[in-house]
């Protein structure tokens, strides 16, 4: 049989489009963005009042090497100066401690002088900056000129120790040979003419060389200029302190703010294993979504959504039942089993209600049947009067052969015509409380029930509970075939809705697709129904705890599963 709807390709997304879903997605974790900017404007009000009361002075020094020729270019002092250990020194204790006597603090504040000061060397170039910051102006201008007079001083000191040092070393080499050319002259003198003289004379010009060397040097080194550096710019009082400022520290605070709450943001977006958009339910499921909810209209209220009082949430539930109408899996069977994935059936039923009024509305014989046997609460929700007796109700009690004595039994003939307004009537089998719930979902009674669809024109829609809690579902699976998912994006992972997929393709059924809503309210959640639809009196619970099978029926899904397959293979 040919189609008559096949749902069209998704269209790949083009970088825009991307790029806008995710910073929508990232919009999600407003409270850790919110967070960010709170923490980026506290970091920017206390950037702006500890910088409010500092004040930076620099001085700049320009290096040079001692030279007995100041003005030869082929000296160049960034070859004899290493500029990094000259910043060392300028930061280090000694000199801290020279500008801590000239400047009248005591040894045991020379830590806090050092504390201010900073020693940085611009790009290629021989100039130390001292940069000083303190709480007034003046006390960091006249640290900083102390700071470079110290630096200077500690330089020519070790400049002219390092030229004593050499000055004693030519000495102690040229004073031993001076003597010894001395005492070789008067030896001259008192040799005889011949070749013991002459040998004499060479050893006397040797040594007179010698000593006219040693003698060079030490005029080099006492003529060398020692200078070991100029200052270039003299600190003087700012006239500004050094902070940004309040308004700026707020707005560059806010700036990284907003950045670090945005990366939180992402990285909490990265491993949320909740979906992060319809596209990321579609492809867990494999299954367009239908429809999503308006989040401000999501529980809370009657059932059945009146056209004139909510026509947004109508048109919403009037559209995901033409899309079903629509789709070729479902028309052809015309059976819908709708359940949620776990936690509260509450949306799941006001879907499953508002969809057999939309089919009701356009001529279509609806049957709804509250297959959740656990929590039924339809009957007391919806505006209902007790209708006639279908066909299948009939069925004189026990010809199933699974209930015994007075064991409560589902269906139990009961069928309610439930009045949706200006969209007619649909029927609704209610459902109730039982033994043993696998085996009232597997009964012959329940079967003929949901065949109920084969009629022409009619068209039967289960309402299950969740199917990750229970595994009621999968046992309506193979007779309803098309499922339809109803779920909080929120409050399900997409690994859920990827087993959800797998349960049902595994049972025999087909995902017909999803229908997204927001968070369910508290009284529906915790099962207490909200504002009632319609004045029956809700239908009673039994005392005390269930019997024992139902009480150990389901217990955990796997057991669950393998018992309903046990149930429905002996049947067959």
């Amino acid at each position: 049989m040919s189609e008559t709807h096949r749902p069209a390709a998704v269209p790949g997304e083009d970088e825009p489009d991307l790029l806008r879903d995710q910073f929508r997605q990232l919009l999600r974790y407003r409270k850790l963005i919110g967070a960010g900017i709170g923490i980026g404007l506290l970091g920017g009000v206390y950037l702006g009042i500890s910088t409010a009361d500092t004040y930076v002075a620099t001085a700049d020094v320009v290096l040079r090497t001692p030279t007995d020729d100041p003005f030869n270019p082929s000296i160049a002092a960034d070859k004899t100066v290493n500029i990094g250990s000259e910043r060392q020194t300028a930061l280090s204790s000694s000199v801290a401690a020279e500008a801590a006597k000239k400047l009248g603090v005591p040894a045991s504040g020379v830590a806090g002088l050092r504390s201010g000061l900073q020693v940085t060397n611009p790009p290629q170039s021989m100039v130390l900056r001292f940069t000083y910051t303190a709480s007034t102006p003046k006390t960091a201008a006249t640290r900083a000129n102390a700071m470079t007079e110290a630096y200077l001083k500690q330089r020519q000191a070790a400049l002219q120790d390092t030229r004593d040092t050499m000055v004693k070393g030519y000495k102690d080499q040229r004073d031993p040979l001076a003597k010894q050319l001395d005492d070789l002259v008067k030896q001259i003198a008192a040799l005889p003419a011949g070749p013991s003289r002459d040998t004499a004379y060479t050893t006397k010009t040797d040594l007179q060389n010698k000593v006219n060397t040693l003698n060079a040097n030490l005029a080099r080194l006492e003529a060398l200029d020692m200078t070991p550096g100029r200052i270039t710019t003299t600190a003087t009082p700012p006239t500004a302190g050094d902070g940004p400022g309040l308004p700026m520290s707020l707005a560059l605070g806010a700036a990284v703010g907003l950045a670090l709450g945005l990366l939180a943001a992402w990285v909490r977006l990265v491993f949320d294993p909740a979906p992060r958009s319809d596209g990321d339910v579609s492809r867990a499921l494999r299954a367009p979504v239908l429809g999503t909810l308006p989040r401000d209209r999501t529980g809370g209220g009657p059932l059945l959504a009146a056209g004139e009082a909510d026509p947004r949430l109508a048109e919403e539930y009037r559209s995901v039942a033409f899309r079903l109408a629509y789709d070729s899996r479902f028309a052809d069977r015309r059976r819908l089993l709708v359940v949620a994935p776990r936690g509260s059936s509450a949306t799941a039923a006001a879907v499953a209600v508002n969809l057999a009024a939309s089919f009701a509305e356009t001529g279509k014989d609806v049957l709804l049947i509250e297959a959740d046997l656990r929590t039924p609460v339809l009957a007391s929700q919806l505006p209902t009067d007790t209708g006639a007796r279908p066909r299948w109700s009939q069925m004189p009690t026990g010809t199933g052969g699974h209930t015994t004595g007075t064991e409560a039994e589902w269906p139990d003939g009961r069928q309610l015509v439930v009045d949706a307004g200006e969209s007619g009537t649909f029927d609704l089998v209610p459902g109730g409380r039982v033994r043993n719930v696998p085996r009232a979902l597997t009964s012959p009674r329940a079967t003929r029930l949901v065949s109920e669809a084969d009629s022409p024109g009619s068209t039967v829609i289960v309402l299950a509970p969740p199917v990750l809690s229970y595994a009621d579902a999968l046992a309506l699976v193979d007779r309803v075939d098309g499922v339809l998912v109803v779920c909080d994006p929120r409050a399900v992972h997409r690994t859920d809705l990827a087993r959800i997929r797998e349960l049902i393709s595994g049972a025999g059924g087909t995902v017909l697709g999803a229908v997204l809503h927001g968070p369910v309210p508290e009284d529906k959640r915790a099962g207490r129904p909200g504002r009632r639809g319609s004045t029956a009196e809700a239908q009673p619970a039994p005392d005390g705890p269930l019997p024992g099978p139902e009480a150990g029926a389901l217990a955990g899904e796997a057991t669950d599963t393998v018992a309903l397959r046990t149930v429905r293979s002996g049947q067959r």
